[in-house]
């Protein structure tokens, strides 16, 4: 290839890169044989801990439950599993027609009249509903709870950089852990051009103040991120004012792998679908009158002008999506509302069992909550006892504290938990024992 470029070496084919852009030698080992290869690999993967070995109380909207086994059956037949995308719209109508059911379910769902056919995650499922709360309201200030999840945060502040739209925070009320509505309130009329509430919020707390919030905001576009098991119980968010509402499909089909797979949920009403990004099957019929599906309303980058594009997602999460929708229709509405009413029974029976341990705060807030609580940890280093918990084989909860350097302090030392599907009193009572154990152990160490 040199030869054919007229140029004697590798270094002369990049010399018009600046040097200190080039990467340096990067020191890889010498070459392996497949068989150390293999073996090399074993050894790394002997280190992992899989999930079924501990009792989980992760929290945070991340759940295990089990999976019915038809989930998996159907989800990696070939038609499926190996369908990337349908690029050619007409000929792949079994993906189009479990889009449509998936669009349709997460529509009922909310409460909503249109979804779309899914997003990467929850984060920017929440990025790109700013997105397009811009673009239906002017302003240039994006209102969002200070108790969202850092993370969340993160993905917000990268998206709106590139925008110049800025982020205003409503802060909790330390006793309930809902949102200061008189804040909110002064924030939502200072520019601003959506509101963002979380449904629980990132404490678990339901925010009781929700109905109300679309008659003080007024036409300022009003985002709901909501919980999708939680949405079995509590009012949609379509009955309460939401012009868009968001959410994280993971736990309905998909299990924890290190962080994944994630599935993001979009869904608005039929007056701002032209502003909804990425895909949107829709359901029409053929010329012998039989029933067809497409994709339609092409508001991607790669089917129109990019400069009228309204995001740069360019495809949906469609394997993920297909297991949230079997998952769903597997079990039913009503084996699907016992499945919720069942977490939350237990997690108000985690509550009261961690109220009982001495140094412990549970729930750390006094507003209503499901299936997520904070607990407070007085004087206790939250990482430090997650630490010695996960030694225990039990998976205490999730540090609420931001780990990025220079980070606004949480203002307590707590962590949020909640149960999995495989949680029962025993492992509830476990939890319990341990972590006196665990705080008594901290407290007498400097």
């Amino acid at each position: 290839m040199l030869a054919e470029l007229g140029i004697s070496s590798v270094e002369e084919l990049f010399q018009d890169i600046p040097r200190k852009a080039l990467v340096r030698k990067i020191g890889l080992a010498k070459p392996l044989g497949e068989e150390e290869v293999v073996g090399r690999i074993d050894g790394l993967l002997d280190r992992n801990k899989p999930l079924g070995e501990f009792d989980s109380f992760l929290g945070g909207g991340y759940r295990s439950l089990y999976q019915p086994a038809v989930v998996d059956g159907l989800l990696q037949r070939s038609e499926f599993y190996t369908a990337y995308t349908p690029y050619q719209a007409e000929a792949s109508q079994g993906t189009l027609q479990a889009i449509f059911e998936f669009q349709s379910l997460w529509a009922e769902m909310t409460g909503m009249e249109v979804a779309n056919a899914s997003l990467y995650d929850g984060a920017t499922a929440i990025a790109e509903a700013m997105l397009m709360a811009r673009r239906l309201h002017p302003g240039r200030r994006f209102v969002v709870p200070k108790s969202l999840f850092w993370e969340r945060r993160s993905v917000l502040e990268n998206y709106a950089r590139g925008t110049g739209a800025e982020m205003a925070e409503v802060p909790w009320d330390p006793a309930t852990g809902e949102l200061d509505v008189d804040t909110l309130k002064r924030e939502c009329a200072n520019d601003c051009f959506g509101l963002l509430v979380e449904y629980p919020n990132s404490f678990g707390v339901l925010e009781e103040s929700l109905p109300t919030l679309k008659s003080l905001i007024g036409d300022v576009p009003l985002v709901v991120a909501a919980d999708p098991l939680s949405l079995l119980l509590l009012e949609p968010p379509g009955s309460l004012g939401a012009d868009i509402v968001v959410g994280e499909g993971q736990g309905l089909g998909s299990s924890p792998s290190y962080g994944g797979p994630l599935l993001g949920l979009m869904a608005t009403r039929k007056a701002h679908v032209r502003q909804m990004p990425g895909r949107l099957v829709g359901a029409t019929r053929d010329r012998a009158g039989r029933r067809a599906y497409t994709l339609t309303l092409q508001t991607r980058e790669q089917h129109i002008r990019r400069s009228r594009a309204t995001s740069n997602v360019c495809t949906n999460n469609a394997l993920v999506a297909l297991s949230f929708l079997l998952f769903a229709s597997s079990r039913g509405p009503r084996r699907m509302r016992e499945l919720i009413e069942s977490l939350a029974e237990r997690t108000h029976h985690l509550a009261d069992a961690l109220s009982h341990v001495e140094g412990m705060t549970a729930p750390r807030f006094r507003g209503p909550f499901l299936t997520d609580f904070v607990v407070g940890l007085d004087g206790v280093d939250p990482s430090r006892f997650l630490e010695a918990m996960a030694e225990r084989k039990i998976l205490a909860g999730t540090s609420l504290a931001d780990p990025r350097p220079g980070a606004a302090p949480l203002g307590f030392s707590g962590l949020l938990t909640s149960v999995d599907g495989r949680v029962d009193n025993r492992a509830i009572d476990r939890y319990a024992k341990a972590a006196a154990e665990v705080l008594a152990e901290l407290r007498r160490s400097p």
